[in-house]
Parts: C-alpha cells; sequence; structure tokens
C-alpha cells in the first residue's frame, strides 16, 4: 500500500536523484519493472546496467534518467525510505500506485498529485484515513499543500 504525508517531512528524501546517484546498483537497472517505467515514462529502452537508448539524447547513462524515474526506482529498491515523490510527474502517478501493490511505501508530496479516474487504494498519514479515488484525495490533500 502506498502512505502519503503530505506537506513538510524532515525525514524525507528531498532531493531523490542525488540519493539516486549515490546509491543505485546496475541491478536496479535492469530489473524488469524499472525497464518498463523507464519504457513508459522516459520512452527510452535499457540496452544494458549502463547504458539507455533515449529517442531525445541517445545512448545516456542512469544518471541522465529523468528525476521521475530516479525517483520510481528509489522507492522501488528502498522501501524503507522515505521519498520526495513531488520530484515526479503526474506520469510517475501510475507507478507508485503499481510499486505500493508489490511493497508497502511511503511517500510525501507537496502538491496534489494527479492519481487518475481510477479507483486506488491510499492510506492518508495526515489524517489516518484511507481514500479510494481523486475524489476523496484531493479535499484532504487540499488542506495539507499551497
Amino acid at each position: 500500500m502506498v502512505s502519503i504525508y503530505y506537506g513538510d517531512m524532515p525525514e524525507a528524501i528531498y532531493n531523490p536523484a542525488l540519493y539516486f546517484k549515490n546509491t543505485y546498483t546496475d541491478d536496479w537497472i535492469i530489473d524488469d519493472l524499472s525497464k518498463a517505467m523507464i519504457k513508459d515514462v522516459d520512452k527510452s529502452d535499457v540496452i544494458g546496467p549502463r547504458v539507455i537508448d533515449s529517442p531525445v539524447l541517445g545512448g545516456i547513462s542512469p544518471r541522465e534518467l529523468s528525476g521521475g524515474v530516479k525517483t520510481l526506482m528509489c522507492m522501488y529498491k528502498c522501501p524503507d525510505k522515505i521519498f520526495n515523490a513531488s520530484a515526479c510527474g503526474d506520469n510517475c502517478a501510475k507507478w507508485i500506485l503499481k510499486i505500493g501493490e508489490l511493497q508497502d511505501i511511503t511517500i510525501n508530496l507537496r502538491h496534489i498529485m494527479d492519481f487518475g479516474d481510477g479507483e486506488f487504494d491510499v492510506h492518508i498519514l495526515n489524517t489516518g484515513k484511507n481514500v479510494h479515488n481523486m475524489k476523496e484525495l484531493v479535499p484532504i490533500a487540499g488542506t495539507y499543500v499551497r
């Protein structure tokens, strides 16, 4: 399940891209879920653990992936840490939910992320309530973020 804390959270890793840069290993990149996230979010193909084929940049290293993909991989590979998911765009929301189906994660948000029109199950730490769609999420999140 995904648990979200809205607003300032001192224990959250505010710069997930920097954390990724100093923590990731080759196996993070060649993991099937990571490959799918890279393909979907960055429109790029993993050639190997150190080479990714970007349609815009050509051959790149994992360090040149988008901040959103780096944050998603950090959430997935370090579920015991809390990452600032506001480093992700809304195109990462479905992947956050997917990771939450696979394992429990806690994220910090400083904006209202659009999790789409479908149903989902998210726990809001600020209130202790579970929400199941954006109609339930927005009023709660809106009280904690500007």
